[in-house]
């Protein structure tokens, strides 16, 4: 009886791991990837995802939906203003991408910047003052709020973005830079720290 004891908690340690491998397995990609994060982007590769019909409002309150920019791609990260920790380095590295000589298309275009807010105290006034302080024309690179909370998590799903409270009014995000091609499609997503090369490269990557 005692080495049947130990068989059946053999047999039961066994299955628990078996099962945790599956559901690892299936989290991480086939363990391509380690991470969530890492996966998403894997996916969004894989099979770029069509962006929502969602009504932005920008830093001067004019209405716009990121359809505006169907015909050339625009790049899109997630901010808001009251945050010290990645917001800043995503604002850098879209600053380096507003002052780089970055074209695109044969129509000399420059490369469109948008950064969204998903913080609800973020209004167009606080909006302006923080393009302003990255030196933002407001035009081709614009900063903007979604004014409906479901519209708002509609969008955040729709590019893998998780955005939670962390109590104390600021805020616990994954970060990114995103890639919206021609036809309104999440197509690649790239690290915070991505060079203006890097973002050239995968806004012209292969259609699909």
């Amino acid at each position: 009886m005692h080495n049947d004891g130990w068989v059946r908690t053999g047999i039961a340690s066994l299955a628990i791991c078996v099962a945790g491998g599956a559901l690892l397995w299936r989290g991480t990609d086939g363990f391509r990837a380690l991470t969530s994060e890492e996966a998403r982007r894997r996916d969004i590769a894989a099979s770029p995802r069509a962006v929502p019909v969602v009504a932005l409002e920008d830093q001067d309150g004019r209405t716009f939906t990121l359809a505006h920019y169907r015909g050339r791609p625009v790049v899109v990260d997630f901010i808001y203003t009251g945050c010290g920790s990645v917001c800043p380095l995503l604002s850098d590295g879209f600053r380096r991408l507003y002052r780089a000589p970055v074209v695109v298309g044969d129509d000399a275009r420059p490369l469109q910047l948008v950064s969204v807010t998903f913080d609800s105290l973020d209004t167009p006034a606080r909006l302006r003052e923080y393009a302003s302080h990255y030196e933002a024309d407001g035009d081709s690179w614009r900063f903007a709020r979604v004014r409906s909370a479901r519209d708002l998590a509609t969008l955040l799903e729709s590019f893998g973005v998780v955005v939670i409270s962390d109590g104390r009014g600021g805020f616990q995000h994954n970060a990114a830079i995103h890639v919206v091609d021609e036809r309104g499609r999440l197509t690649r997503v790239l690290d915070v720290g991505a060079s203006p090369d890097d973002v050239v490269r995968a806004v012209a990557g292969p259609s699909r």
